[in-house]
Protein backbone atom coordinates (compact mmCIF):
# COMPACT_ATOMS: atom_id res chain seq x y z
CA UNK A 1 0.00 0.00 0.00
CA UNK A 2 1.30 3.42 -0.87
CA UNK A 3 -0.06 6.48 0.87
CA UNK A 4 0.13 9.85 -0.80
CA UNK A 5 2.90 12.26 0.15
CA UNK A 6 0.24 14.51 1.64
CA UNK A 7 -0.17 12.10 4.55
CA UNK A 8 3.41 12.66 5.67
CA UNK A 9 3.03 16.43 5.35
CA UNK A 10 -0.26 16.37 7.24
CA UNK A 11 1.12 14.32 10.13
CA UNK A 12 4.16 16.61 10.44
CA UNK A 13 1.95 19.71 10.39
CA UNK A 14 -0.38 18.36 13.07
CA UNK A 15 2.63 17.37 15.22
CA UNK A 16 4.11 20.85 14.75
CA UNK A 17 0.83 22.52 15.67
CA UNK A 18 0.72 20.39 18.84
CA UNK A 19 3.77 22.41 19.94
CA UNK A 20 2.11 25.79 19.43
CA UNK A 21 1.45 27.47 22.78
CA UNK A 22 -2.05 28.01 24.14
CA UNK A 23 -4.54 29.13 21.55
CA UNK A 24 -1.91 30.57 19.20
CA UNK A 25 -1.93 29.79 15.49
CA UNK A 26 0.70 29.21 12.84
CA UNK A 27 0.36 30.42 9.27
CA UNK A 28 0.17 27.83 6.51
CA UNK A 29 3.09 29.51 4.75
CA UNK A 30 5.29 28.93 7.81
CA UNK A 31 4.26 25.27 7.97
CA UNK A 32 5.10 24.90 4.27
CA UNK A 33 8.47 26.61 4.82
CA UNK A 34 9.31 24.37 7.77
CA UNK A 35 9.07 21.26 5.57
CA UNK A 36 10.27 22.75 2.28
CA UNK A 37 6.87 22.33 0.65
CA UNK A 38 4.97 24.50 -1.79
CA UNK A 39 2.43 26.60 0.12
CA UNK A 40 -0.28 25.87 -2.47
CA UNK A 41 0.40 22.12 -2.22
CA UNK A 42 0.26 22.17 1.57
CA UNK A 43 -2.83 24.39 1.66
CA UNK A 44 -4.83 21.64 -0.06
CA UNK A 45 -3.93 19.24 2.76
CA UNK A 46 -4.46 21.80 5.52
CA UNK A 47 -7.93 22.40 4.09
CA UNK A 48 -8.63 18.65 4.25
CA UNK A 49 -7.53 18.59 7.89
CA UNK A 50 -9.75 21.59 8.57
CA UNK A 51 -12.74 19.94 6.85
CA UNK A 52 -12.13 16.86 9.04
CA UNK A 53 -12.15 19.14 12.12
CA UNK A 54 -8.60 18.24 13.09
CA UNK A 55 -7.46 21.80 12.47
CA UNK A 56 -9.14 25.14 12.78
CA UNK A 57 -8.33 27.94 10.36
CA UNK A 58 -8.50 31.49 11.71
CA UNK A 59 -8.57 34.33 9.16
CA UNK A 60 -6.82 37.69 9.31
CA UNK A 61 -3.32 39.02 9.87
CA UNK A 62 -2.95 37.13 13.16
CA UNK A 63 -4.69 34.08 11.74
CA UNK A 64 -3.38 30.69 10.82
CA UNK A 65 -3.99 27.10 11.87
CA UNK A 66 -4.30 25.40 15.22
CA UNK A 67 -5.52 22.06 16.52
CA UNK A 68 -9.23 21.78 17.29
CA UNK A 69 -8.57 19.41 20.17
CA UNK A 70 -5.70 18.17 22.29
CA UNK A 71 -3.01 16.11 20.57
CA UNK A 72 -3.94 13.24 22.92
CA UNK A 73 -7.28 13.08 21.11
CA UNK A 74 -5.92 12.99 17.54
CA UNK A 75 -4.72 9.68 16.10
CA UNK A 76 -2.74 8.86 13.01
CA UNK A 77 -5.88 7.22 11.67
CA UNK A 78 -7.76 10.52 11.99
CA UNK A 79 -5.12 12.21 9.85
CA UNK A 80 -4.82 9.43 7.27
CA UNK A 81 -8.59 9.31 6.78
CA UNK A 82 -8.74 13.10 6.44
CA UNK A 83 -6.17 13.03 3.63
CA UNK A 84 -6.80 9.69 1.92
CA UNK A 85 -10.54 9.34 2.51
CA UNK A 86 -12.52 6.65 4.24
CA UNK A 87 -12.62 4.14 1.40
CA UNK A 88 -10.48 1.03 1.91
CA UNK A 89 -7.19 0.96 0.02
CA UNK A 90 -8.25 -2.23 -1.77
CA UNK A 91 -11.49 -2.14 -3.69
CA UNK A 92 -12.60 -5.45 -5.14
CA UNK A 93 -13.80 -5.11 -8.72
CA UNK A 94 -15.04 -8.71 -8.83
CA UNK A 95 -12.79 -9.41 -11.82
CA UNK A 96 -13.25 -13.12 -11.20
CA UNK A 97 -16.54 -12.70 -13.11
CA UNK A 98 -14.88 -11.14 -16.17
CA UNK A 99 -13.13 -14.13 -17.78
CA UNK A 100 -14.14 -15.92 -20.94
CA UNK A 101 -16.35 -18.36 -19.04
CA UNK A 102 -19.42 -16.39 -18.01
CA UNK A 103 -21.18 -18.01 -15.08
CA UNK A 104 -24.47 -17.03 -13.56
CA UNK A 105 -24.25 -14.68 -10.54
CA UNK A 106 -25.33 -17.59 -8.33
CA UNK A 107 -21.84 -19.09 -8.84
CA UNK A 108 -20.40 -16.16 -6.89
CA UNK A 109 -22.56 -16.18 -3.78
CA UNK A 110 -19.59 -16.65 -1.48
CA UNK A 111 -17.59 -13.43 -1.02
CA UNK A 112 -14.27 -13.23 -2.82
CA UNK A 113 -11.54 -14.68 -0.55
CA UNK A 114 -9.03 -12.13 -1.82
CA UNK A 115 -11.34 -9.25 -0.93
CA UNK A 116 -11.98 -10.74 2.52
CA UNK A 117 -8.24 -11.10 3.20
CA UNK A 118 -7.50 -7.55 2.02
CA UNK A 119 -10.27 -6.11 4.17
CA UNK A 120 -8.93 -7.98 7.24
CA UNK A 121 -5.51 -6.45 6.56
CA UNK A 122 -7.11 -3.01 6.19
CA UNK A 123 -8.87 -3.38 9.55
CA UNK A 124 -5.58 -4.37 11.22
CA UNK A 125 -3.75 -1.46 9.61
CA UNK A 126 -6.41 1.02 10.68
CA UNK A 127 -6.51 -0.40 14.21
CA UNK A 128 -2.73 0.08 14.50
CA UNK A 129 -3.01 3.70 13.30
CA UNK A 130 -5.87 4.35 15.71
CA UNK A 131 -3.63 3.37 18.63
CA UNK A 132 -1.01 6.04 17.88
CA UNK A 133 -1.84 9.50 19.16
CA UNK A 134 -0.12 12.65 17.91
CA UNK A 135 0.88 13.34 21.52
CA UNK A 136 2.75 9.99 21.55
CA UNK A 137 4.76 11.01 18.48
CA UNK A 138 5.56 14.44 19.92
CA UNK A 139 6.60 12.93 23.28
CA UNK A 140 8.80 10.32 21.59
CA UNK A 141 10.47 13.01 19.48
CA UNK A 142 11.07 15.15 22.58
CA UNK A 143 12.58 12.18 24.46
CA UNK A 144 14.63 10.60 21.68
CA UNK A 145 15.17 13.21 18.98
CA UNK A 146 18.50 14.84 18.30
CA UNK A 147 18.77 17.88 20.61
CA UNK A 148 19.78 20.07 17.64
CA UNK A 149 16.67 19.09 15.73
CA UNK A 150 14.45 19.64 18.76
CA UNK A 151 15.98 23.07 19.41
CA UNK A 152 15.59 24.08 15.77
CA UNK A 153 11.95 22.91 15.71
CA UNK A 154 11.13 24.71 18.96
CA UNK A 155 12.79 27.91 17.74
CA UNK A 156 10.88 27.75 14.45
CA UNK A 157 7.55 27.31 16.22
CA UNK A 158 8.34 30.12 18.67
CA UNK A 159 9.25 32.45 15.79
CA UNK A 160 6.16 31.73 13.71
CA UNK A 161 3.31 31.14 16.16
CA UNK A 162 0.77 33.93 16.37
CA UNK A 163 -0.79 34.56 19.78
CA UNK A 164 -4.56 35.08 19.72
CA UNK A 165 -6.50 37.60 21.76
CA UNK A 166 -7.11 36.48 25.34
CA UNK A 167 -10.89 36.17 24.80
CA UNK A 168 -10.40 33.41 22.24
CA UNK A 169 -11.19 29.88 23.45
CA UNK A 170 -8.36 27.37 23.46
CA UNK A 171 -9.62 24.38 21.45
CA UNK A 172 -6.78 22.16 22.67
CA UNK A 173 -8.34 22.00 26.13
CA UNK A 174 -11.72 20.72 24.90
Amino acid sequence: MKLGEGVEAAIHCVATLASVEGNSTMPGAALAESFGLSPSYLLKHLNMLTAARILESLPGPAGGYRLTRAAERITLLDIVLAIEGREPAFRCGEIRRNGPVKLDASAYVKPCGINAAMLRAERAYRAALAEVKVSDIVAEYAAEGDPRSIAASCAFVARHQRPQKSGSQNPKQT
